[in-house]
């Protein structure tokens, strides 16, 4: 059996960099818990001080079926490239031709670039392309 897992991303700006890869994803913000209106209602609720509601931001993928994201507010800044990054397909899959695939991308590289990402550049192997990025707190990640 799989377990379950988020993927968790440290931030200056949580919230920014939430909705950065909630548009990226197809994914939407984290609804509070049942049975609370807002998330600052369920933070007051478990005593967590009004100076720290703004520490954290999850995004999640509303068919539930892809990992969460949290992005957790450091004060530190990136200072090193990622050991890990994400791969986003977003030009259909091997089974699209490539120069198709390669359209796809160029476009979603562009619409992300005015988003906010910072274009990093190409790349190619017999059969594949893809576009590295970075995110708009400089963590890089690639799309497919």
């Amino acid at each position: 059996m799989a377990n379950p897992f988020q993927v968790t991303f440290d931030a200056h700006d949580p919230q920014r960099l939430g909705r950065f890869w909630a548009e990226v994803l197809g994914y939407v913000d984290q609804p509070p818990p049942d049975g609370h209106e807002s998330w600052p209602a369920y933070l007051a609720s478990v005593g967590v001080p009004e100076d720290e509601w703004d520490d954290a931001w999850s995004v999640v993928d509303p068919d539930g079926v892809g990992a969460r994201l949290l992005l957790q507010r450091v004060p530190e800044g990136k200072t090193a490239k990622n050991r890990v990054h994400l791969d986003v397909t977003v030009g259909g899959g091997r089974g699209v031709p490539l120069e198709e695939r390669r359209r796809r991308v160029d476009a979603r590289a562009a619409e992300l670039v005015q988003l906010g990402a910072e274009l990093v550049g190409p790349g190619e192997e017999p059969g594949g392309y893809w576009v590295v990025l970075r995110d708009p707190e400089g963590n890089e990640f690639c799309i497919q």
